[in-house]
């Protein structure tokens, strides 16, 4: 879970040389999941800046019969709790994720989770699960062999390298159905405000240079230059998103 690593940046020298690069999952979910994580997102950690944004397909096997959102909105509905989805795990973002996709349609469809992604994607690519949730950076080789198809990608526009893949609300989704993963740098808590800017400009020069945003597109990922504020208010609201829907899916992992 990166508990460790984590916990060794938690008890590091405040001094802007120990720093912990983690996803939202660390900082906004799990902590809706677990009563007792070694660390507390706001207590221990200060925010330093937001690295990269990435948002989430809905993925079905090249020979599915579904062209888009609403076809599998439609087959949901029409066979309650008959439609599997895979995740990489119980808690996972994908798991949140798919209740609220099913809240928002009002359907009922049964978790698969899996092990690893790589044994996830393959299972939708051989239609042992009906479909699953994946960014541009874990189904692109699937995608580019054309063993699975993108129906949607759960955001507010599209994604410039892959124009062709309408949001879901395009797709006959639900309005304004997002779901996103984000990755952004942590210090300890009590690391003096000037470090944490002069990292936070540092970051926020780097992830918009003409190399890093290359790299990014490739795999999907928007860049996010942010002050130290937005990761705080992000994280946020996030947090009490997540907890909403926890709560109302009766997820937890203690």
């Amino acid at each position: 879970y990166g508990w460790l690593a984590i916990g060794e940046v938690k008890r590091a020298k405040p001094d802007g040389y120990s720093l912990a690069i983690v996803d939202n999952t660390h900082m906004t979910l799990q902590p809706q999941l677990y009563r007792n994580l070694p660390f507390d997102p706001a207590r221990d950690f200060e925010p330093v800046a937001p690295i990269y944004t990435t948002h989430f397909f809905v993925v079905v096997s090249a020979a599915s019969p579904w062209r888009n959102v609403s076809d599998l909105i439609a087959a949901a509905a029409s066979q309650p709790g008959k439609l599997t989805y895979g995740t990489w795990g119980m808690g996972s973002v994908a798991h949140v994720g798919t209740a609220m996709f099913q809240t928002a349609t009002q359907t009922s469809m049964t978790h698969v989770p899996f092990k690893d992604l790589a044994q996830l994607y393959t299972a939708v690519a051989n239609g042992e699960v009906d479909w699953a949730f994946g960014t541009a950076a874990t189904v692109q080789n699937l995608y580019q062999a054309k063993r699975v198809r993108l129906l949607a990608l759960a955001a507010p526009s599209r994604l410039a390298s892959y124009p062709d893949v309408p949001t879901v609300t395009e797709a006959g989704g639900p309005k304004d159905f997002e779901l996103k993963t984000w990755v952004a740098a942590y210090a300890p808590k009590g690391t003096p405000e000037p470090v944490i800017k002069r990292l936070n400009d540092a970051i926020a020069q780097a992830v918009v240079a003409p190399a890093v945003r290359k790299r990014f597109d490739t795999y999907g990922f928007d860049a996010w230059p942010a002050a130290p504020a937005a990761l705080r208010q992000a994280g946020e609201s996030d947090a009490a998103r997540f907890a909403a829907v926890v709560r109302q899916a009766h997820i937890s992992l203690d």
